[in-house]
């Protein structure tokens, strides 16, 4: 049985309850992506560079418009999941893809802030995705996602996603 941490993140990314087993690989292929791209934007902090942001922001822009195209699933899918046997990823959910338009738009503030020299502005912006990628890598929520039930009116439903919910 998979965690109940894991499961409420399921639901809270807008993945319908799965068996046991196929929760828990379709977890780690939802964690594909923040490993690569969290990393990536504490080099962009490290170096505080705004075109690594930009590109960033790009990158996740094109995961919400065209999530069929998501580059970090199909390499998953091609790389991990085929020769592994694992469940592929399938096209991102509403609230996953609306918390990747989120992450888009804070990466995009971050860079065109230090491309127009307003530094401790961007150094805001850059805190605010750090936490958010720190909340969701090691605490499994994640907070766009959740705003995104908030948003439309499903506050019972996003606290009972959160990661110390019962359900």
């Amino acid at each position: 049985m998979p965690d109940r941490t894991v499961t409420n993140f399921m639901r809270q990314q807008g993945f319908p309850e799965e068996p046991a087993d196929a929760c828990d690989m379709r977890f780690e292929g939802l964690y594909f992506q923040p490993a690569i791209v969290f990393p990536l934007v504490l080099v962009a902090v490290a170096l505080q560079s705004g075109p690594l942001f930009l590109l960033l922001s790009t990158v996740l822009w094109w995961n919400v418009l065209f999530p069929a195209w998501n580059p970090f699933e199909r390499a998953y899918n091609r790389w991990i999941a085929a020769p592994r046997g694992k469940l592929p990823m399938s096209p991102a959910p509403a609230p996953r893809r609306f918390a990747q338009a989120v992450n888009a738009a804070f990466n995009m503030a971050s860079g065109l802030l230090l491309l127009a020299g307003w530094h401790r502005t961007s150094w805001g912006v850059q805190a605010m995705v750090v936490a958010a990628f720190s909340m969701l890598v090691f605490g499994k929520f994640c907070l766009g996602a959740y705003f995104f039930h908030v948003l439309r009116g499903e506050s019972a439903f996003a606290n009972r996603t959160l990661p110390w919910a019962r359900n």
